[in-house]
């Protein structure tokens, strides 16, 4: 690693004192390998030791070929830091998620903190998974739709523009683009890119993040902040800043000794810290806040409301509305040739969103329908509430698996003229089109694993 900055060491002394140089050496080591279970996906218990503050979290002694392992792209896990997984204590502890909620992720790229959301919402919750840069955007929704949950929107707006949505939601969490010391271990480039100005420059932009999203909240819901750094200034003093611009208050979390979690508090704001020599994991902060006051009922006025999302046709629905476990649950929503997906309960606050703020992905996409012709797409096959009854399925070994997700021929060694959807031990990847006795790969392009084939492939999934 890069030599530190002097300016950082010193005050990381003043922080940490005489566990100073424990925390030096930590950053000198090998940083931890963690995944987060998608248990509505996978079911089987894994051979791993546990990260202690998620019920899905594990810890690899070390970094296996995650890219050439079929059950990643099936969505069955996600590569995701330790630390951040204290998201779902703060969820937990803070909100009922028995009920119906709308949760806003504001900084979603790539999708770590939106897929642990999915998993830990109920299915009648709305979650607004945003990314402002749109090239991370698509990535995010790549992750989200490997997930499959099918309650999640997908955005690419600026926060500002959440302004057209005013006490829409229940929870928000902010993960703030940030001056990114917690990732030094990981990423020499950041050393270098530290500067005290950064860090300011980052305060600042946290705090007009925060202003322009709260009026979004609704009183009395949660705001989730965190940031991958240890500096006041982006951390309890903007929390601090918050609680007196905003009136908001600062909630406590309850923690487990063991964990090695280091409580923060000032002026009354309590926040948690992570430091990489005493938990298993990466840098990290993370504070809960509450907007004050009581939420309004919304008023409706009786007029017949205009909708931007369109119900599919008969038709169209009835070719393809045995292709979910759960049909009668979802809105069948038509867009050009394409059918997509939402909760029935959820299309009134989901096309609300599609009226206010540039939505690039939403629910499942089911299929594209030209007349009598239809055509399977890409998050069908990876949705938790596929069903797999109405194809035809095909297991593929761990080589034809990985050259599929290289969007390379394979053969079958069968003949047909149907779609087939293709697995990894029962888990589906995506779909191809059997013509004959060969078949053409529909994997989507932009989603190929690039990567050179190593001389030897592993034997097995890394969860096996």
């Amino acid at each position: 690693m890069a030599q530190l900055p002097e300016t950082f060491e010193k005050r990381m002394q003043r922080l940490l004192g005489a566990d100073f140089p424990e925390f030096q050496q930590a950053l000198q080591q090998t940083p931890p390998v963690s995944i987060r279970l998608n248990k509505q996906k996978y079911t089987s218990a894994v051979n791993l030791s546990r990260v202690p503050w998620s019920e899905t979290g594990y810890y690899f002694s070390e970094r296996p070929s995650f890219t050439l392992d079929p059950l990643l792209h099936a969505g069955a896990y996600y590569v995701q830091e330790a630390s951040s997984m204290f998201l779902e204590q703060a969820l937990k502890q803070t909100t009922d998620l028995s009920q119906s909620l709308h949760v806003l992720d504001l900084c979603g790229a790539p999708g770590g903190k939106s897929t642990h959301l999915a998993s830990l919402i109920s299915k009648d919750s709305l979650l607004v998974s945003n990314e402002v840069i749109k090239s991370r955007a698509t990535i995010l929704a790549e992750n989200i739709a490997k997930w499959g949950s099918g309650n999640v929107l997908v955005t690419s707006n600026d926060p500002r523009d959440f302004g057209r949505l005013p006490e829409f939601f229940d929870v928000m969490v902010i993960d703030a683009p940030c001056s990114g010391e917690g990732m030094f271990r990981k990423d020499p480039q950041a050393v270098e890119e530290w500067s005290e100005d950064n860090v300011i420059l980052c305060a600042r932009r946290q705090q007009r993040i925060l202003t322009d999203v709260w009026g979004a909240l609704k009183p009395g819901g949660i705001l989730i902040y965190s940031t991958c750094t240890w500096n006041e200034a982006e951390n309890e003093e903007n929390m601090a800043w918050l609680a007196t611009q905003q009136n908001a208050e600062s909630i406590k979390i309850d923690l487990d000794a063991s964990w090695g979690i280091v409580r923060s508090e000032l002026k009354g704001v309590e926040g948690y810290r992570f430091y990489p020599h005493a938990v298993q994991g990466e840098g990290f902060f993370l504070a809960v806040m509450r907007k004050r006051g009581e939420p309004e009922e919304r008023y409706t006025s009786g007029k017949k409301k205009k909708y931007k999302l369109t119900e599919a046709g008969k038709k169209e629905k009835a070719l393809v509305q045995d292709w979910l476990v759960t049909s009668k649950d979802f809105a069948w929503v038509q867009h050009n040739e394409m059918i997509f997906t939402l909760p029935e309960n959820l299309f009134e606050a989901a096309d609300e969103v599609y009226q206010k703020l540039y939505v690039i992905y939403g629910g499942t996409q089911i299929a594209e329908v030209a007349g009598k012709k239809v055509k399977p797409l890409q998050p069908l096959a990876l949705s938790q509430h596929l069903n797999k009854n109405e194809f035809g399925t095909f297991d593929l070994n761990l080589e034809q698996a990985i050259r599929y997700l290289r969007k390379e021929d394979i053969n079958l060694g069968t003949n047909g003229t149907d779609w087939v959807l293709l697995q990894y031990n029962g888990y589906p990847l995506g779909w191809a089109k059997q013509i004959g006795n060969r078949i053409n790969n529909y994997y989507p392009k932009e989603w190929r694993i690039r990567m050179d084939l190593p001389a030897e492939l592993p034997e097995k999934s890394v969860l096996e």
